[in-house]
């Protein structure tokens, strides 16, 4: 067999027609490619043979864009494994306390609801504000003078009256003397995770107490339940 077309891609195209098998569906596999190659050199004709450079230039094509395939492939499989792991270890916060930047919390009695504030500068006559979700005032928590940093607090779930107060969403808030100016300082929750949730581009969601959601990379800070 000769074949007088001096284009070695048309030449090809030619022979794929006869040798790629019918169960590859039209798609042109590495092995299918090379053997393609192999038949081309072997029918070429011996006056006007391929050139070298189209050949290499082809092979080096085909090799990249099958190396890419297989990379996409193995990057998605390593995706999914990471996601798994990510999820399986995210399973042991469930029960756990997780520090996180918003000031509202679920009260349920018997719980006795803690959190932290944080302030550049230091505060004179620090107060923690405990207020229901229409804004009324429960209880107030003196702490006193804090340096700059992080300062731990808690509410033992009593009013004013010292009577345990209703179960339902409450507030935090704290205030203090920065500069000698009352100033509204930064204060942060714990709250309990109840189950965790692989959430596709969302990432693992945590899945707190009173309903609540929170992504685990926004997670502040992990504590004892």
């Amino acid at each position: 067999m000769e074949i007088t077309d001096n284009s070695f891609l048309s030449s090809l195209r030619q022979t794929e027609e006869s040798i790629v098998p019918e169960s590859s569906n039209g798609e042109l596999t590495q092995a299918d490619f090379f053997s393609l190659l192999t038949q081309e050199l072997a029918f070429q004709d011996p006056t006007d043979p391929a050139d070298n450079n189209e050949i290499i230039s082809q092979v080096t094509a085909f090799s990249t864009t099958n190396g890419v395939a297989e990379l996409n492939s193995q990057f998605g499989s390593f995706a999914t494994s990471a996601t798994s792991n990510q999820a399986l270890q995210a399973s042991s916060l469930v029960g756990q306390s997780v520090l996180v930047n918003e000031s509202t919390f679920n009260f349920e009695d018997g719980d006795s609801p803690n959190g932290k504030i944080i302030t550049d500068l230091p505060s004179l006559d620090t107060v923690v504000t405990v207020s229901n979700a229409a804004g009324a005032i429960v209880q107030s928590i003196p702490i006193g003078n804090i340096t700059a940093g992080e300062f731990a607090f808690e509410w033992d779930g009593l009013d004013v009256n010292g009577e345990t107060a209703p179960e339902g969403d409450y507030i935090f808030s704290a205030t203090g003397l920065v500069d000698g100016d009352r100033t509204q300082l930064q204060a942060l929750t714990y709250r309990n995770v109840d189950s965790v949730t692989i959430a596709g581009a969302n990432g693992i969601v945590l899945n707190l107490n009173g309903g609540a959601a929170l992504r685990l990379a926004d997670v502040v800070e992990v504590s004892e339940g």
